[in-house]
């Protein structure tokens, strides 16, 4: 019987014969700090085709790089400062990519959905109206979700070429300088993020940034996740631990009430492990405003302490992805939006809700909020948070 590693070698191998350079079934044994064309294991992360990412943009050059130690690989480009795939081993110890992407810079770039595996800004999730005011002065983001901006407007950093260096094979850093009044925000904006793995199975993300203005700035990884693996079918089995007694409810535009409501007798505690699909079609307006869960979550910890937000495992894989967060709130999507237009590297298709999101971050809206958690950035001031996202295998 075939293994699910041969099986989607054997897939792999199969395109390429065929003549579709997106994937290689060659090992490679170069292990420098420039971009890796491949892996050295004969494994599925060693089938991306580093050719599909170089591309030059704007006068920058994109590229494919990884980060690993024995126990996780994780594939990145510098195009929207992406995460293109997570491999951890599952309960058989076989490493499974457990983060959907695309096989190349241009299928990034074509997606109707923009924001696969994105470093997010200058401000994720919704402003209202894409409207807010810094010492009574009036600013406008794009509006690109309605009559709203997202995840920092149409241009936002998922479509920015970043700067990349690999100091070692664990640690990747990526800059990108917002020059003042980029989708309407105000400052020169420098932004540095580091991601890295760690010996605990661990992808590290420590965000930071820095002004000449006085600004907003909310950043946050948008990766999806499946933890039964990329192409695997349906989210709504894996179990989910959220460790908050409050979420912000949202208008029809999802965007925030302004009130904290309790989870407690709702489809949204998840206090306890519940599964994604157990309660997601209940009769609840708040489900009915988001096609499902679209929802921030308010932390039972303060922010600037690394604290346990959210818990959960996949039903085939026995993965369990545990998060940690200096940030107050945690966005759960449950992939209501895919609708089988994009393709993955593994040739499956991103139908409904096969993918979900755990973003750390700030309030929705908070701009617009003065009860919320302020994402006002000054001068003298340097934004800095850290996030990590935490595997292992059910009885571990």
């Amino acid at each position: 019987m075939l293994t699910k590693r041969t099986t989607v070698i054997l897939r792999y191998c199969l395109i390429a014969a065929l003549g579709v350079s997106l994937y290689s079934c060659k090992e490679s044994e170069n292990k420098t700090t420039e971009p890796q064309k491949l892996v050295e294991e004969q494994t599925e992360t060693n089938l991306l085709d580093a050719a599909a990412f170089e591309q030059t943009i704007n006068g920058k050059k994109t590229n494919l790089y990884w980060i690993e130690n024995k126990d996780i690989k994780v594939a990145f480009t510098n195009y929207g400062g992406r995460i293109v795939g997570l491999w951890v081993p599952d309960q058989e110890g076989e490493m499974t990519d457990v983060v959907v992407g695309m096989a190349g810079v241009q299928a990034f770039a074509d997606a109707s959905e923009p924001y696969f595996g994105a470093t997010i800004g200058r401000v994720g999730n919704r402003i209202a109206n894409g409207k807010f005011t810094l010492d009574g002065k009036e600013y406008q983001v794009p509006t690109n979700n309605g009559d709203n901006a997202l995840h920092g407007g149409d241009q936002g950093f998922q479509y920015k070429v970043w700067d990349a260096r690999k100091p070692n094979a664990q640690t990747l850093i990526l800059t990108y300088r917002s020059p003042d009044m980029e989708m309407g925000f105000p400052g020169n904006v420098d932004v540095q993020v580091t991601y890295s793995v760690t010996a605990d199975r661990e992808l590290k993300m420590e965000y930071e940034a820095t002004t000449d203005q006085k600004t907003v700035v909310n950043l946050t990884n948008h990766a999806f996740f499946n933890l039964n693996g990329e192409g695997s079918g349906s989210i709504l089995d894996h179990s989910l631990v959220i460790h908050a007694d409050q979420y912000t409810p949202v208008d029809s535009g999802l965007i925030p009430t302004g009130t904290l409501d309790s989870v407690a007798g709702t489809p949204f505690d998840f206090t306890q492990a519940h599964t994604i699909g157990e309660r997601i079609a209940t009769a609840n307006e708040q489900l009915t405003f988001g096609k499902g869960y679209d929802h921030n979550y308010v932390l039972k910890e303060a922010s600037g302490t690394l604290k346990p937000a959210a818990k959960i495992s996949g039903d085939q894989s026995g993965i369990v992805m545990e998060v940690f967060t200096e940030e107050p709130g945690l966005q759960f999507y449950s992939g209501n939006f895919m609708e089988s237009k994009n393709t993955f590297k593994t040739g499956a298709k991103d139908d409904f809700r096969t993918a979900f999101a755990l973003e750390t971050q700030h309030f929705p809206d908070a701009p617009n909020q003065p009860e919320f958690p302020s994402i006002v950035l000054e001068p003298n001031e340097t934004y800095a948070t850290t996030s990590v996202y935490k595997f292992s295998v059910k009885g571990s």
